[in-house]
């Protein structure tokens, strides 16, 4: 069973859909519940197993109650991705206090969050795989980024970290860094840009992380360039 969150559109909602393809039941989660019914929707029409669970990456006891209820309806939860993500371009010296809080606390400390509240319930299990959805912008940085790059950058440190603390729990901890990915989020980054992957190409290589990629693994980041 896998947790993604971001799942309402993007590259969050291919990675629900392949994972379902797999044969995952998949809890959906995100701030926009009508994006999610779409997903959702497109899953059981599939012969997949969804659920929606509106969910705010920045909130504690929401995360929790997510882990709850999905293990609830769906079982043990073996796989989490941390799709959610918010985007934001803008000179440095335009960037307000407000706005570099707002980007960290979704794209870095959303991940720890639900990371969090994912082991609570994979440790005891000796089980588990999450995968962090950095970005290129968090291995290069670029103009007009410095929020995101920041975050993104963060998101590298700690699935390392914790991919060293967790391998003797049994739990193992993976990024991957999208880059030309034809999604309204990168359009938002990179205004004008032509995409040169599709979300279902990168969404084949995070599911492959979240449910294949072998344990000695733990700590692989991968870039997916476009």
């Amino acid at each position: 069973m896998a947790v993604v969150t971001g799942a309402s559109g993007g590259l969050g909602a291919a990675v629900a859909l392949e994972l379902a393809e797999r044969g995952f039941r998949v809890a959906l989660a995100a701030r926009q519940p009508m994006g999610l019914v779409a997903v959702e929707n497109r899953i059981r029409a599939a012969g997949g197993v969804a659920f929606i669970v509106p969910t705010d990456v920045t909130e504690p006891a929401r995360l929790a109650e997510l882990f709850e209820e999905t293990e609830r309806r769906l079982g043990p939860v073996s796989a989490l991705v941390n799709a959610a993500g918010a985007p934001l371009r803008a000179p440095v010296i335009h960037t307000s206090e407000a706005d570099f809080d707002r980007i960290l606390a979704v794209n870095l400390k959303g991940v720890f969050l639900a990371t969090r509240a994912a082991l609570r319930h994979m440790i005891p299990r000796r089980k588990g795989r999450i995968v962090n959805l950095s970005a290129a912008a968090g291995r290069i940085g670029a103009p007009r980024l410095a929020a995101y790059s920041a975050a993104k950058w963060g998101v590298l440190g700690f699935t390392r970290s914790c991919a060293e603390e967790l391998r003797p729990a049994g739990v193992s901890v993976f990024a991957a860094c999208p880059g030309s990915v034809d999604t309204e989020f990168y359009r938002a980054l990179i205004p004008g840009a032509k995409a040169r992957s599709s979300p279902e190409e990168a969404a084949r290589v995070i599911a492959w992380l979240a449910s294949e990629a072998p344990p000695a693994m733990t700590g692989a980041i991968l870039d997916l360039p476009g």
